[in-house]
């Protein structure tokens, strides 16, 4: 049964102070076979996706992550995961991938570029590649761990370690790095030779499908370069609607 916000408000409370690694094997050791990590590769996921095999191999399990394989996303991603599946053999990856038919009805209907038209088509296309693969992804899932922080954007502000995902049917969502700097992230990769995304050395501090991002320049927000001709309070995909 999902956890109410009573239990889930008492977890803030218990892990409000607890270090990454507490947190992220507590939560594994809650079901592990039923417990998931989301990967968009990027710094915040490699470290996580760290920390998560060092607590399987602590508590003698095969843990579990996910990625969603849009169609769009940039060679150097690829490159990552592939990197990654090496590294951390004693989790299991799972690839998440739209539906064909309804990928080609939308091309076909719209073209290859519609999201740049309309925030309504720009999430048209993000609930096909993104948000029905997740579903699937989670569908059979307590728990799942994000790479969320609360400084990456105003859409993430709020950001609670234990939040219930009313999306999701009520599963426990949990961002472990939620009040992390972005030095906190670099740092703790660089202390335990995490796998950085090369993009991110390149200004690319939020990563996502080819065509909807690019390097932000300085003193631009982390994100300003996720759907750019956006207003910075739409910039969500829908994976973490609120």
């Amino acid at each position: 049964m999902p956890l109410s916000i009573e239990e889930i408000s008492k977890l803030n409370d218990r892990h409000a102070s607890s270090s990454v690694e507490d947190l992220v094997a507590a939560v594994l050791g809650l079901d592990p076979g039923h417990t998931t990590l989301a990967l968009s590769l990027s710094v915040e996921d490699t470290v996580l996706l760290h920390v998560l095999s060092q607590a399987a191999k602590a508590l003698g399990v095969q843990a579990h992550a996910f990625a969603l394989d849009t169609g769009r996303l940039p060679e150097e991603t690829y490159q990552v995961l592939d990197e990654v599946r090496q590294k951390y053999s004693n989790v299991t990856i799972d690839i998440y991938f739209p539906d064909a038919a309804a990928v080609e009805k939308l091309v076909r209907m719209r073209g290859p570029y519609s999201f740049y038209e309309s925030i309504e088509n720009r999430k048209e296309c993000c609930h096909i590649r993104k948000v029905e693969p997740l579903k699937r992804a989670l569908a059979s899932k307590t728990a799942w761990m994000t790479g969320l922080r609360r400084e990456q954007s105003v859409t993430r502000a709020d950001i609670s370690l234990f939040e219930r995902d009313e999306t999701q049917g009520g599963i426990l969502k949990v961002s472990p790095l939620a009040a992390w700097s972005e030095s906190m992230v670099y740092d703790y990769a660089k202390a335990h030779n995490v796998p950085v995304h090369p993009l991110h050395r390149k200004g690319f501090p939020s990563i996502g499908c080819e065509p909807c991002t690019r390097a932000v320049q300085p003193g631009e927000d982390i994100r300003a370069g996720r759907w750019w001709w956006e207003n910075a309070d739409q910039k969500e995909c829908g994976l973490h609607a609120s």
